[in-house]
């Protein structure tokens, strides 16, 4: 009797319910993965026109605004008068000193600033009441009206977000995006726009930005660096100096 030795194809084979079954699945969860990841996809293309479009109103607006002050200048100057700019609506304030021998009152104002340690810096919304706080606080920090480059270093180069507890480092949009999505933040220009304008939703930007953990400034600190800023020393308010401090400290 003679034996077949023909070889079965594959059609032939009878494939188990089971592996049918796990192959569908798999099939369709790549297809799924597949779908999402071309939704995903589409929405950050979709969310890097709005960036680039909101970043470039940003420009324009910082423009205008210094080509107006350079107006009202030039105006004044034709006149006789002098131009008083409008007063400063943010503060950047540096603890510049440590634990040792600070009263228990002003210990808890620099608590209740976030200013746990010597060269952390945060930005404060200027109040009657901030500014009492500051000048109470006077010998152990030092603040002032930082400009739009200053803002924009300290955010690019030492910002990182607070989220549950954790210092996470702002490398991606998505994580300003998913905490400050419902106030209308969502990239980092949104955050330097919001801080350097004072707007509705700097309490939430501040409050999700961690305390900025600065360097000593390259030359050193003033000879006599607990004396007031217009005494020789670092101490106090310095006003748009301010600027030229954190370019050192970053």
């Amino acid at each position: 009797m003679a034996v077949s030795t023909t070889t079965p194809t594959a059609e032939q084979v009878a494939v188990p319910e089971t592996l049918l079954k796990k192959r569908r699945s798999t099939e369709k969860s790549r297809e799924e993965k597949l779908a999402k990841a071309a939704e995903a996809q589409k929405k950050r293309q979709a969310q890097r026109k709005v960036i680039f479009k909101r970043a470039d109103q940003y420009v324009k607006e910082y423009r205008n605004k210094e080509r107006e002050e350079i107006r009202l200048k030039r105006e004044a100057r034709k006149t006789g008068d002098f131009y008083v700019p409008a007063e400063s609506k943010v503060y950047f304030v540096i603890r510049i000193k440590g634990i040792s021998k600070i009263a228990p009152k002003p210990r808890k104002i620099l608590q209740l600033l976030r200013l746990l340690q010597i060269n952390n810096g945060v930005f404060v919304r200027v109040t009657k009441a901030t500014q009492q706080m500051l000048r109470l606080v006077e010998p152990y920090i030092t603040y002032g009206e930082p400009n739009l480059k200053a803002v924009k270093e300290l955010v690019y180069k030492r910002g990182y977000a607070k989220i549950a507890g954790q210092r996470i480092p702002l490398h991606d949009n998505s994580v300003i995006e998913k905490a400050l999505g419902k106030h209308g933040l969502v990239c980092v220009e949104d955050l330097v726009h919001e801080l350097i304008t004072c707007g509705p939703n700097f309490k939430a930007a501040t409050t999700f930005l961690y305390p900025f953990k600065l360097s000593n400034p390259n030359g050193g600190w003033a000879d006599r660096k607990f004396t007031n800023f217009v005494e020789g020393g670092d101490a106090g308010n310095r006003g748009e100096n301010i600027s030229a401090l954190l370019h050192r400290m970053v």
